[in-house]
């Protein structure tokens, strides 16, 4: 680790910071509508083509977290960590079947939210309600991730001090980059992020272009990089009297890879900010356009997680495991270069993290403020709400940094995956059926948020007391899996048996505002036309 501040690092990433706030901030211009509704704001006016909501997804999907923990994992426990590329493999298949469905409801009714469709599919508030929590709930650690992503570039440039600096000083940078975050979100919305993820994505590749053919060349190829990843991972572990890891997951693994990855593929588009760039899009044929050219991303993504061994053969030793790949960067590129590298892992944590606190604030103004406190806001209400919570969203993310152990930073993901999980049954289910009864969902619902909650606190690690992972023993098979499949396959269970009881007593079903030609529109349909909710209809900009 250089000493010091990384001056010409520090300029080179300053100079990118700069311009994407300013594309930030000049977005609000680009394609701007004249009203002030939330369609405008939270969804860029749902007037996004192909490519942009490629661009959109990609910056939505891969992350600051992609760059930092991804291969964080497999530095400290080898192959392991690559569970994340075939979970973005199983995951296009599986929404290629629904979100066109979903994004043909929202655009027909004028949906905005995940949960504005449960409403309407199921007739009930109390489901909604619960969709939405869980959506805010899970969206926290999310963008907290990606402020740790900023951080640990940070850390590794220089910036803030050590460990015994002020902690007002150390926080900072940090601080100004939430900051400025915060603006441009809050002046631009969906826009600002759409118009900065083609500078996220572009630099990504670059770095990872260069990376991938420089840094081998530099260790000597591959075949020293996977020698020395082998030599560190068979090393024998004094106290657990067995390797540290492998480079293949070992039979005793098995089981927690595979269910972590099917049910990380599950969780990933439950998540609200997956929804919000996808429902941006101005026509079906660009979301299924899209699911077929998203998987480039994870051709990246498996070049990506090859740093993990890279960090190992050159030597990198850090106590954060979040800090392998930035000091990998500062060791091996040229100053400047390391600064473009720096450069793409702060965008990347900008462009999800704006996002993210977008759609957690859609959630709140229209399934809470709406639906519960205001129903009778208007549009302009329903926007400048939304706003307000939007930097709400990314103060709570901000504590959540500050104030928790940064060493486990991908647990804070897969904490909010075990909950988001639990909304798939209404969601998805509900595009393709009617048959599960409102009451039904919402215990499964229930149980599952409850199981997943209490196994994760009992989970403890070197590191942490509780929430120290998210795999356990599974009930009645023994093995080590994901506590969020299982708490999902114990909501399905549930959900399914409490139907079968509640329809034979003819339990009230709820009305379903939705229609079966609904799910199969398109903007250029014949008679297509986004239809406003009741407690806005007729109110002045309530649609476009």
């Amino acid at each position: 680790m250089k000493d010091g501040v990384n001056g010409v690092a520090l300029g080179v990433f300053i100079f990118f910071f700069l311009a994407v706030t300013v594309m930030g901030f000049l977005a609000a211009r680009w394609r701007k509508a004249e009203n002030a509704s939330l369609d405008e704001w939270g969804l860029g006016g749902r007037s996004f083509g192909t490519w942009v909501t490629w661009f959109l997804l990609g910056g939505d999907l891969y992350t600051a977290y992609t760059f930092v923990a991804v291969p964080a994992a497999i530095y400290a426990a080898g192959a392991a960590g690559f569970f994340a590329v075939p979970y973005t493999i199983l995951v296009y298949p599986l929404i290629f079947t629904f979100l066109p469905r979903l994004w043909s409801v929202s655009h027909k009714h004028g949906y905005v939210t995940t949960s504005d469709f449960v409403r309407g599919r199921f007739g009930s508030k109390g489901l909604s309600l619960a969709v939405a929590v869980t959506g805010i709930l899970a969206t926290m650690p999310y963008i907290a991730l990606q402020l740790v992503g900023i951080q640990a570039v940070l850390d590794v440039m220089g910036v803030g001090g050590g460990e015994n600096t002020n902690w007002f000083i150390k926080d900072l940078p940090l601080l100004i980059a939430f900051a400025v975050l915060a603006a441009y979100t809050y002046s631009s919305g969906l826009r600002a992020p759409a118009l900065i993820a083609f500078v996220k994505d572009g630099l990504i590749y670059l770095v990872i272009a260069v990376a991938i053919i420089y840094i081998p060349i530099k260790l000597g190829g591959f075949d020293d990089i996977f020698a020395g990843a082998s030599e560190k991972f068979s090393a024998v572990n004094e106290a657990a009297g067995k390797p540290v890891a492998g480079l293949a997951p070992g039979a005793a693994g098995q089981w927690t890879y595979a269910t972590l990855a099917l049910g990380s593929a599950l969780a990933l588009f439950m998540y609200p900010h997956s929804i919000t760039a996808t429902l941006s899009s101005r026509s079906r044929n660009v979301i299924r356009r899209n699911t077929t050219i998203l998987p480039l991303y994870s051709l990246m993504l498996g070049l990506l997680a090859l740093l993990g061994f890279m960090a190992i053969a050159a030597g990198i030793k850090v106590d954060n495991g979040q800090l392998a790949i930035p000091q990998l960067f500062e060791n091996m590129f040229p100053d400047w270069f390391a600064g473009v590298a720096f450069a793409a892992i702060g965008i990347g944590a900008l462009v999800p993290a704006a996002i993210m606190s977008i759609a957690a604030a859609n959630l709140f103004t229209r399934n809470i403020y709406k639906d519960f406190l205001k129903p009778d806001a208007t549009p302009e209400q329903e926007t400048k709400v939304s706003k307000l919570v939007s930097l709400l969203v990314k103060v709570g993310a901000l504590a959540f940094v500050l104030t928790m152990d940064k060493t486990v930073a991908i647990n804070f993901q897969l904490l909010g995956g075990i909950w988001i999980l639990q909304t798939f049954p209404a969601l998805v289910g509900g595009l393709f059926t009617r048959w599960f009864h409102r009451w039904a969902l919402l215990a499964g619902w229930a149980v599952g948020m409850v199981y997943g909650t209490l196994a994760a606190y009992g989970v403890a690690s070197p590191t942490q007391a509780h929430f120290g992972g998210s795999s356990k023993a599974i009930p009645g098979i023994g093995e080590i899996g994901y506590i969020g499949l299982t708490a999902f396959v114990l909501n399905v269970v549930v959900t399914v048996v409490l139907t079968f009881v509640l329809n034979a007593v003819k339990a009230p079903v709820g009305i379903d505002e939705t229609s079966p030609s609904d799910y199969t529109a398109d903007a250029g349909d014949p008679g297509v036309q986004v239809e406003l909710p009741p407690a806005t209809a007729g109110a002045p900009g309530g649609g476009h």
